[in-house]
């Protein structure tokens, strides 16, 4: 049975149900990419009726995940944004690597990219091995992408490059092994990454970390649940503990603000104070 697509008006009054029944603010998303995602779902579950699909969504937290799963764009990189990278090398690390074990949280981790680029930064700082990452996504399907350690051989040059912005001076494809048409990183880089579902709505802390780095994902959310997510990683930090945001994200004006400090190198990158 052929359905029409659904409509932008349609598409916002259910971004508009997400946000008002479980908090996801979508809203501000870029319209032709939603509308497609959107569409795509529609018809992939083959509703009979907007209507239903509606009501699934509103009545159905399961099924409002698969929602939000679909639609959540799982964009991402190895060393993406490098001169973040170079700031963790320069001002995170030499404080990180005066405890006798490091814990680091990788929340909205998407397929792994960038933990696997971390786990590189902890193994040329001689870290590696006194360190674990709990890597974490609401997306099951992209922790097992993230969980095989393996990417398309394709995106090795482009990664190559951002490794070398970032301050990086090995061979990079010394990381990984070419297997096919994807590159298969080390096992010693996978070893100290734990994949783990964990919903940032929902869950709560589940250990102490002096390092919390989660980009990208706050812009998603609305101000209310930001303020409940940023509380959460609060929590879950060390005194003088670090936190890592995307370059759209920020902690002025939330309700964790006066607990931080913004280090100095313009990244966004800050420091719980001692209060």
């Amino acid at each position: 049975m052929s359905r029409n697509p659904i409509s932008e008006q349609e598409v916002s009054l259910l971004l508009n149900d997400v946000l008002e029944r479980y908090g996801y603010d979508f809203t501000e998303y870029a319209p032709a990419s939603i509308n497609r995602r959107v569409n795509h779902l529609y018809h992939a579950d083959r509703f009979p009726s907007f209507a239903e699909y509606r009501y699934r969504i509103i009545s159905d937290p399961a099924y409002a995940l698969r929602f939000v799963e679909e639609i959540t764009v799982n964009v991402t990189e190895m060393f993406r944004d490098p001169s973040f990278y170079q700031a963790l090398r320069t001002e995170v690390l030499p404080v990180l690597a005066t405890y006798p074990f490091i814990r680091i949280w990788h929340a909205g981790c998407s397929t792994g990219e960038e933990v696997y680029s971390f786990a590189i930064l902890l193994k040329e700082a001689k870290l590696l091995h006194k360190a674990v990452i709990y890597a974490t996504d609401i997306n099951a399907g992209v922790l097992e992408k993230g969980r095989k350690g393996m990417f398309r051989l394709s995106q090795m040059q482009q990664y190559s490059r951002n490794y070398m912005e970032s301050g990086g001076r090995e061979d990079f494809s010394a990381y990984y092994t070419a297997n096919y048409e994807y590159a298969k990183f080390r096992e010693d880089l996978g070893e100290k990454i734990i994949f783990s579902p964990h919903n940032l709505v929902t869950d709560g802390s589940f250990n102490e970390f002096q390092l919390i780095i989660c980009r990208n994902v706050l812009i998603y959310f609305n101000k209310t649940l930001q303020d409940r997510v940023l509380t959460l990683f609060s929590d879950s930090l060390e005194q003088l503990g670090f936190l890592a945001l995307g370059s759209k994200e920020t902690l002025n004006f939330t309700s964790v603000t006066r607990k931080f400090k913004q280090l100095e190198n313009r990244e966004k990158i800050w420091r719980k104070v001692q209060l």
